[in-house]
Order: C-alpha cells, then structure tokens, then sequence
C-alpha cells in the first residue's frame, strides 16, 4: 500500500545525507585550497616543481600552487649568510705547516641554480675553500702569509666567487679567521716580539731622556738669558740714575753759578748805588789783599791802586780816625 509519508520521510533523509555530504566536500576543498596558498615573505624565494620538473620562482607575495600536481621543492633566503669553517691544514712554499680557519660571507642571486647546480652547496663551497686556500699558501712563505692577509682573502675571495657562480651563490668577502703557526714557530715569534717591545721601550726611554735633557737645557738657557736681561735692565737702570743724578747736580751748580753771578751782579748794583768813597774802596783792596797774603801763592800781584806803604798807611789813619 502507497504511503506518501514515508515517501516524504525517506526523501527528506536523503536530502539530509546529501547536504551533509557537499559540506563535508566543500570543507575539504576549502581546505585544500588554504593549504595550497602561499606566502613568501620578505628576502626569500621559493622554486616550485610540476610532476618533479622546475616550474618556476616565486618571489615575495602571494601564490598558489595547484594541489597533488605542484611541489614546493624549496624555501631559499636570500639574506647574505656567513659560514664558519673549520681549520685547514696548508703547507708553505718553505714547508710550514700551519692552521688557518675561514669566514666565507656569501648571498644567493639565483635560487634554480642553488637547487639544482649542486649537490650540498655547503659542503661544495667549503671543500672549494679548502684547496683554494693551499693552491694560494703554497705559492707563498710564511713571512709572507703572516703579513699578507689581506692579498690572501682578496685572492679568495675572487676565485671563490667565480667559481660558485654556476651554483648561483655571489661570494660577497672572505676572512682568514686564525693563521695558527706550529709551536716551535710560535716560540721564536713571541721571543722576537718581546725583544722588539723591549727596544722600542729602550728607543722611548732613551728619547724621553733626551727630551728631558733637552729640556733642562732649555731652562738653564732661559734662566740665564732672564738673569742676564735683569741685570742688563739693572745697569741702565743703575747708569740712568747716575745720569739723572749728574744731571740734576749740574743743574744745582748751575744754578749756584747763577745765584752767585746775580749776587755779584746785585752787589756791585748797590755798590753803584752807593758811591763808595775812595777810602772805602782802598779799605776793601787791602781785605784783598790780606786774603791773598794768607793762601800758600809764592807771588802775590799787588793792585795797581795801593802804590806805596806809606800811602796806604795813611789812608788807614785817616779812616780811623773819622771812625772814632
């Protein structure tokens, strides 16, 4: 018997079943689509293959690789990196056998031929320092090697760089971190350092002596040129003083000369002024006189004006007598 119920009943179940199912489906699309996207971020690259072969290079973005079919084979920086490799041992042109360790700064430019020119690309750039490195300490001394590395890396660094080229590595700088010579050698170097640190201590100490003595010098110069310019200044100062004192004491005689000559000049004036008499005239010459008499002179020059003894005598009378 025809029941639409359970018809109804069984078709609603099936649609239940079938919606359940394109959700389970879709969910796992969707998943797969989010799996499959991408994103490579900054200073990176990834080389991605279709069944096994190279397809391309994604650069920085988003991409989608389609699932089951493409491959991501790898995930490559682009950031310069630096690798660290273990001592080497490596011969001199005069048989020196040394230890010397490196430090290789290198950058990817192109990531397919980092993937797919070498196997192990670092073990290939280590094995290719190592015997750079002994082809170039072997055409060189160790007086050489000691002092040249700068030529040594720079001579690395172009070899290296050239031949990692097909691998798509750039060798951007190579160091020599350690040149480690045998024990021995090590010995006599540090014995010649030393004597060099002690004959250059010995130059220093002999020129500071010889600076200081130089320098005394100079002092006992300067000393003596100021003790020789002091007493230079003393004696001018000393011979103008003496002039000044020769000046002023000429000045002072002068003066008196000057002083005596306008009393002499003042005396005869009044002398003038009064009209002495003859009497008085002849009374001063015999003043004169008696002055000169006194001196030690061993001739006397007697005035014109007194002409005799007698006349003088009476003169003298007659003058004291007007006196009394």
């Amino acid at each position: 018997m025809f029941n639409p119920l359970f018809i109804l009943a069984k078709g609603a179940e099936n649609f239940n079943a079938l919606f359940i199912t394109l959700l389970i489906i879709l969910g796992i699309l969707i998943l797969l689509i989010v799996a499959n996207i991408k994103i490579v971020s900054q200073a990176h690259a990834m080389v991605v293959e279709r069944f096994g072969a190279y397809l391309k290079t994604w650069s920085t973005g988003l991409h989608v690789k389609i699932p089951f079919i493409d491959k991501i084979a790898k995930n490559v920086s682009l950031k310069e990196q630096v690798v660290d490799f273990k001592p080497q041992p490596v011969i001199t042109k005069d048989n020196v056998t040394m230890q010397i360790d490196t430090v290789v700064y290198f950058q990817i430019t192109d990531p397919k031929l980092f993937i797919y020119g070498v196997d192990n690309p670092m073990a290939a750039i280590e094995n290719l320092t190592a015997t750079t490195l002994r082809n170039i300490i072997g055409d060189l001394e160790l007086d050489a090697t000691l002092t040249s590395r700068d030529l040594i890396n720079t001579k690395m660094r172009s070899i290296l760089d050239t031949a990692t080229d097909p691998w798509g590595i750039k060798v951007n700088r190579v160091e020599l971190k350690n040149i480690i010579p045998p024990k021995e050698i090590r010995d006599a170097m540090e014995k010649q350092m030393k004597a060099e640190r002690e004959r250059r201590e010995s130059i220093l100490r002999a020129e500071g002596e010889k600076k200081s003595a130089i320098l005394v010098a100079e002092g006992q110069k300067e000393s003596k040129i100021l003790a020789a310019e002091a007493e230079k200044q003393a004696a001018i100062l000393h011979a103008e003083a003496e002039k000044e004192a020769k000046i002023k004491e000429a000045e002072g005689e002068a003066e008196a000369i000057l002083k005596i000559q306008e009393a002499t000049a003042e005396g005869i004036r009044k002398i003038n002024e009064a009209a002495p008499s003859e009497k008085v005239i002849a009374i001063k010459s015999l003043e004169a006189f008696e002055k000169a008499a006194d001196g030690k002179a061993t001739k006397i020059i007697i005035p014109s004006e007194i002409q005799g003894l007698a006349g003088l005598a009476a003169s003298l009378k007659g003058i004291v007598g007007d006196d009394k």
